[in-house]
C-alpha cells in the first residue's frame, strides 16, 4: 500500500479524480461528493462492481472506477488497490472538510440482515470490522470472497483518512450481510460530508 497514488481535485467543488498502476493492478477512479449518485463501475468482478455502484448511489456520489487487475491470480489485488485509490481520491475530494458534519452513525437493514455503521472523518484512519458473514463465497462470475470487502474498507479508510466501525447486528444471508454493510457506510458517509457550516470541526484546527 506504498505505491504512489496520482490525484488530482476540482478546485470548485468537491470533485477529483486518480489513476493507480502496479505490477497487478491499473484503476482509475474518478469521484464527485456532491454528485446525484450516478455510477459506471467495472472491475472484472460483478459482486463488488455492484457493491461499488451501492457506494456511489446511497452515498449521493458520482462514481467511476475502472481496474484491470490480475484476477487469474486472485481478486484481492483489485479489491485492495481499488480501496486504496478511492480512499486517497475521496480524501481530495472534500479537501480541508470545512464545515462538513464529520460525525455520522445508521443501522441498514436489508431484510432479514441488519449493519451498523459509525464513521468520523477525522483525518485518523482506524476500522474495526466485525462483520462475519455465514457464506464463504457470493456466487457469480467468477464468485466473490465476501471476506475482501474487509480489506477493501481498511484500504479505503487507512487513504482517505477515516474512521469506521462496521458491525453486523445479524444476517444469515452473505450477499445481505455484505450489502448491508456497504449501504451503510454509504448513508453515513453521505451524513458526515454534508456541509452545515462554514467551521472546521475540530479543536485542533485540522482533521
Amino acid at each position: 500500500m506504498c505505491e504512489p497514488v496520482a490525484v488530482t481535485s476540482d478546485a470548485h467543488r468537491r470533485r477529483a479524480s486518480g489513476e493507480r498502476s502496479t505490477a497487478e493492478t491499473s484503476i482509475s477512479v474518478t469521484l464527485d461528493v456532491d454528485g446525484t449518485g450516478a455510477t459506471d463501475c467495472v472491475t472484472g468482478l460483478p459482486f463488488f462492481d455492484h457493491m461499488l455502484d451501492q457506494l456511489g448511489r446511497h452515498g449521493g456520489f458520482d462514481l467511476r472506477v475502472a481496474a484491470v487487475g490480475d484476477l487469474a491470480i486472485d481478486a484481492h489485488h483489485t479489491v485492495e488497490d481499488t480501496g486504496i485509490l478511492l480512499g486517497g481520491v475521496f480524501a481530495d475530494a472534500l479537501g480541508d472538510k470545512r464545515g462538513v458534519r464529520r460525525f455520522a452513525s445508521i443501522r441498514v437493514p436489508l431484510d432479514e440482515a441488519v449493519v451498523e455503521a459509525v464513521l468520523d472523518l477525522s483525518g485518523r484512519p482506524f476500522l474495526h470490522y466485525e462483520v462475519a458473514p455465514p457464506g464463504e463465497r457470493i456466487l457469480g462470475d467468477p464468485p466473490f470472497d465476501p471476506q475482501l470487502m474487509e480489506e477493501f474498507w481498511r484500504a479505503f479508510v487507512t487513504s482517505a483518512g477515516i474512521t469506521l466501525h462496521l458491525t453486523m447486528v445479524r444476517g444469515r444471508n452473505t450477499h445481505h450481510v455484505v450489502e448491508a454493510s456497504v449501504k451503510a457506510t454509504a448513508r453515513a458517509l453521505r451524513d458526515a460530508v454534508r456541509v452545515e457550516s462554514s467551521e472546521l470541526p475540530s479543536t485542533k484546527g485540522t482533521l
